[in-house]
């Protein structure tokens, strides 16, 4: 689909742009999303045309799973039947990704939208009759010998592009029940979803944020979007943390509910772990990726101990800030005055450009990416916060950005980016019984880009300032990518332990899991603010996806080593390294996600590829240290209080 500004011209995409240079244009000043140009909203239409061709499908979806319930009992009768029924699994899949994602999208650019919100329930029951309807499978495949299973693969084309997902079956065989106890679990799956559900529409449909008045007269609606805006632009102190106090107290005014919820999630955890004899959750939850706890463990344990660059960079922060005492809500804001924008349109050719390294054909793909209206841009009221990319198989990526012209932002459209071209290197390599990639290595893609980026912008420059603005955004990543991420990882586990050893889940337990973390993350390097202690209230990943959040830091430990393997050396070692990476990413879902690294390069049973990265923060203070000394020494200091 072409329009005017979506698509990336030869001119615009050949540009070299300052990325520092104070432009005109900007993001919409409205929030109401009807006045919103359609070229910074996606076209679902790519989709499906209708919602009644959206229904059709639906209905076409049922008549599927009768067909998959009639080979029941068949699967021991050779391998042309096992074939048909992964071949119509897949069918079934590629169904179930459009009929989700329809309204899904939808529902997401404006959460009280119910009529989006009732058809993506109706796509959610139907999820759970077919989980119940395919039950049997796995248990029934069981009773075939592995070895059988193995000569009828070797034998049958129609079963190579299902010899992984098999061996994995396999694999994980001690912890798939009988076909009644599959059929049980089934019928949970629906209700599964439901804490989940009750935490988006207390949090974001029914929230009410107030409104805070600030030091220059100006009134913010302390939203997702305007309370980090408050963070990463207000100079003064006090109106950052009428900001923090207005966010987080609306949040601890339920931290009873949210901890009623939370401990919801956590039952519902300790409930599968203990059906499918796993020894805890943690276990249960990295068997599918079969990640060894201590890889777990050792990220944890390292990270504790490697506390001591975040802690100096907080201090570095105070002296520069000039003020008193440093609090968490001052961590976003940039430590010299920048009132740069960076227009949308025109960081583009910013991003496109960042990735020249990895060759034309993956600029190529790319271009044609952000030529398509798949990115929903822009801020408005209803839509869900953050960002995030989201596969079709057949269709394409689409990505929700809530940009607003800052650097955090340039670098959060690189990130989705980075995701955005996995999924499209993925699918256009791996047949769609693979072509999924785990989350375990979804974020090496997207850290890696903004790696890129930021030696880009780098390259650019020699002015102290600028430099200073992008050594500190670099930080800023490790911090809230790497850290802050382990931190959670932390909690998570420890709040998973309470239901483990049968102790109470409550708003003060999890409180106080979450203010020794804090204490051991920080130190007395930051103040102790009370609110910050129900941090846990407000974080989606807790309760969308339980232990998610440590591979955030995993694939960033990642993404450093094959950056630098990509980009120092000898030529044709790095040549050697990008061709690696770039088979990572035509990987898809095609082997155990450790072992997908690890011919990648990347071992993480090392406790060295994650000390790499404490090591990367230590020495990036230091750069940053040297580009502050040099604008301290300039005619015209610019840091406040130097």
């Amino acid at each position: 689909m072409t329009n005017r500004i979506c698509v990336l011209s030869c001119c615009l995409v050949a540009a070299t742009l300052s990325a520092f240079s104070p432009v005109a244009a900007g993001k919409p000043e409205t929030r109401d999303r009807a006045e919103i140009p359609d070229a910074y909203k996606w076209d679902v239409s790519k989709i499906y045309p209708s919602w009644e061709a959206w229904e059709s499908d639906l209905k076409l979806i049922d008549g599927y799973i009768k067909q998959y319930v009639a080979f029941k009992g068949t699967l021991a009768d050779g391998p042309q039947n096992l074939a048909k029924v992964y071949e119509l699994d897949d069918e079934i899949g590629r169904l179930a990704y459009k009929l989700y994602r329809y309204p899904q999208l939808q529902r997401d650019v404006d959460l009280r939208n119910t009529d989006a919100s009732g058809k993506l329930q109706r796509v959610s029951a139907l999820f759970a009759k077919l989980g119940t309807a395919t039950s049997w499978f796995t248990p029934e495949l069981l009773q075939v010998p592995e070895a059988t299973t193995m000569e009828w693969i070797n034998a049958e084309p129609k079963l190579a592009p299902y010899r992984f997902p098999i061996s994995e079956t396999y694999r994980q065989a001690a912890h798939t029940l009988n076909e009644d106890g599959e059929k049980l679990m089934s019928y949970s799956q629906q209700f599964r979803g439901t804490p989940s559900t009750i935490y988006q529409e207390l949090s974001t449909s029914d929230v009410q944020f107030p409104t805070i008045k600030l030091s220059d007269g100006r009134e913010v609606k302390v939203s997702y979007g305007g309370y980090m805006e408050v963070l990463s632009t207000a100079r003064n102190q006090a109106d950052r943390e009428a900001a923090f106090k207005g966010q987080y107290g609306t949040f601890a005014a339920n931290k009873n509910t949210y901890a009623a919820i939370y401990n919801g999630i956590l039952q519902r955890d300790w409930f599968s772990a203990q059906a499918r004899s796993y020894p805890t959750t943690l276990a249960a939850a990295l068997d599918g990726d079969n990640v060894p706890e201590s890889v777990y463990r050792t990220l944890v344990e390292t990270v504790r101990a490697g506390t001591g660059p975040l802690q100096r960079y907080f201090k570095v922060k105070q002296r520069m800030l000039g003020v008193e005492t440093f609090h968490l809500y001052d961590s976003m804001l940039p430590l010299i005055e920048d009132n740069t924008r960076y227009p949308y349109d025109d960081m583009k050719a910013v991003v496109y450009n960042s990735v020249a390294p990895l060759g034309a054909e993956y600029q190529g793909k790319m271009l044609k990416l952000l030529n398509e209206r798949c990115l929903d841009v822009y801020e408005s009221d209803g839509k869900r916060s953050g960002a995030y990319s989201a596969g079709v198989y057949g269709v394409g990526p689409y990505m929700l950005m809530n940009y607003n012209d800052t650097l955090d932002a340039v670098f959060t459209f690189a990130h989705e980016a980075g995701h955005s071209m996995h999924t499209v290197l993925s699918h256009e390599t791996q047949p769609f019984a693979t072509a999924s990639y785990t989350i375990f290595v979804a974020e090496v893609a997207s850290t890696t880009n903004e790696r890129f980026l930021l030696e880009s912008l780098l390259s650019r420059t020699e002015d102290p300032k600028e430099r200073f603005l992008l050594l500190q955004h670099a930080i800023d990543n490790i911090m809230n990518t790497f850290y802050l991420q382990v931190m959670f990882a932390d909690y998570e586990w420890q709040a998973h332990q309470l239901v483990e050893a049968g102790q109470p889940v409550t708003s003060d337990s999890l409180a106080k899991i979450y203010s020794g973390l804090l204490d051991t993350y920080y130190g007395d390097a930051v103040a102790k603010d009370e609110l910050y202690r129900y941090t846990w209230t407000r974080i989606p990943h807790f309760y969308n996806s339980p232990y998610y959040v440590y591979k955030y830091a995993t694939c960033f430990a990642s993404s450093a080593q094959l950056f630098k393997a990509m980009m120092t050396g000898p030529e044709t070692g790095q040549a050697a390294a990008r061709e690696r990476y770039l088979t990572l990413l035509r990987s898809g879902g095609n082997d155990q996600p450790m072992a997908q690294l690890l011919k990648a390069g990347v071992d993480l049973n090392k406790r060295e590829t994650i000390q790499a990265v404490v090591d990367q923060m230590d020495e990036l203070v230091t750069r940053l240290e040297a580009e502050a000394a040099k604008i301290q020494a300039s005619a015209k200091p610019v840091i406040p209080g130097a």
